[in-house]
């Protein structure tokens, strides 16, 4: 268990520089976004390319930062389901859907977006947009993106079993900041909770005053 929980950190580290690096894209992809507009609407200035580099940006940003998102934790939660069960239990059901779902998944995807890449790559296919770029970077990001993926899932299933053996103190690497909706949830029960004390209270009340 100690060799896979040094390989996880390896996974982790990785996925934490990929993580750093798409920060930057998401400030490139705004002032993209931004020189575009300005260009086009104070000089009637547009660019195909400059264009398309944004939602290469984009696409980069979402398809290469999944594994990052796993990493931290912060992918959807059905929280108020998930904030009622334990910890154990709740390992649980993310190693069944690590196991079942996401890893076979994103097995599949990388197979079938493999071979789309590789036309690309070969044919030099560019876009038909007038001086749009090409297109074999963009549709490497697929498979890269869901082969990123099945590693960080291999490295979160390593963490879980590790915590259900006794091996690690936490399922995760980190926890997620919980989601307004959930704090919500949890107000609620506090209120919840405060009524219903305040009504055994009452009723104790009217009890002994009979």
């Amino acid at each position: 268990m100690r060799a896979l929980l040094q390989l996880s950190r390896w996974i982790d580290a990785l996925n934490e520089g990929i993580g750093k690096i798409i920060m930057w894209f998401v400030l490139a992809a705004v002032l993209i976004s931004a020189g575009n507009a300005v260009m086009r609407k104070a000089f009637d200035v547009g660019s195909n390319a400059f264009l398309e580099i944004q939602w290469y940006l984009f696409a980069a940003v979402f398809m290469l930062g999944s594994g990052y998102v796993f990493l931290r934790n912060a992918h959807v939660r059905i929280d108020f389901i998930s904030s009622k069960l334990s910890r154990r239990t709740n390992t649980i059901i993310d190693i069944l859907g690590i196991v079942i779902f996401t890893i076979p998944l994103s097995l599949i995807l990388v197979n079938l977006s493999w071979p789309v890449f590789e036309r690309a790559w070969i044919s030099g296919e560019m876009s038909q947009n007038a001086g749009g770029l090409i297109r074999w970077p963009v549709f490497l990001l697929v498979p890269l993106g869901f082969a990123i993926l099945a590693l960080q899932c291999f490295s979160e299933l390593i963490k879980r079993v590790a915590f259900l053996t006794g091996h690690r103190s936490e399922p995760f690497s980190e926890v997620a900041e919980k989601s307004d909706e959930q704090l919500l949830l949890e107000e609620l029960e506090v209120k919840a909770e405060q009524q219903r004390q305040a009504v055994a209270v009452h009723d104790r009340a009217a009890s002994q005053a009979r």
